[in-house]
């Protein structure tokens, strides 16, 4: 009796598999989405904007022994208009709410949002009148970083689900969605008849 064959592989262990990119010689298969997430994902600009003791711990991130480099951040931005990523770390007043808000508006797009620590997420244990019962009620937020303070490993387990977040941000819905994109144009001579 012949055996039934029930997977199909489209492509071999020696063909380079990057999201939905695929690379075979030398033409690449993907959409322009997919490129410019990859980019955007490995290159955040994070804004400094620490109100609390989450900003001690958001700012040993950037040190030598967590090394936030090796993520494509380099440094904190100090202007929102040369950060895409907002880290709010640490508990937020109504007073500086409108601030918050302000400085969001100023940021270009596409930006995002990391709510860090319990006083961000949720007020944390301040529940009076005075300080905001999450981040989200004022900016949109993509993240939320738990913990009293967290730790910088945590902030970096955000910031990667927030990357992996970006990069699988538009993904194709067909075949019919894919872009053929040579690397090596081919040179196609005119055939005279």
């Amino acid at each position: 009796m012949p055996k039934r064959v029930e997977t199909v592989v489209l492509h071999d262990s020696s063909t380079p598999v990057l999201g939905d990119v695929e690379k075979a010689g030398s033409v690449v298969i993907t959409t322009l989405d997919t490129v410019v997430n990859q980019v955007r994902a490995n290159s955040l600009f994070p804004l400094t904007f620490g109100l609390a003791c989450c900003a001690i711990e958001m700012m040993s991130t950037a040190g030598s022994r967590f090394d936030l480099a090796r993520f494509g951040m380099e440094a904190f931005r100090a202007t929102p208009r040369q950060a895409d990523l907002m880290i709010i770390a640490g508990r937020l007043s109504k007073k500086m709410a409108p601030v918050l808000r302000q400085i969001y508006d100023q940021m270009p797009e596409p930006k995002y949002v990391i709510s860090m620590g319990a006083c961000a997420s949720s007020g944390g244990v301040y529940n009076n009148y005075a300080i905001v019962q999450g981040a989200d009620q004022i900016v949109p937020v993509d993240v939320y970083v738990p913990g009293c303070p967290p730790s910088p490993d945590a902030l970096i387990y955000g910031i990667l689900k927030l990357q992996a977040k970006i990069k699988h941000g538009n993904q194709p819905k067909n075949f019919k969605d894919l872009k053929i994109v040579e690397t090596h144009p081919r040179h196609l001579e005119e055939v005279k008849a």
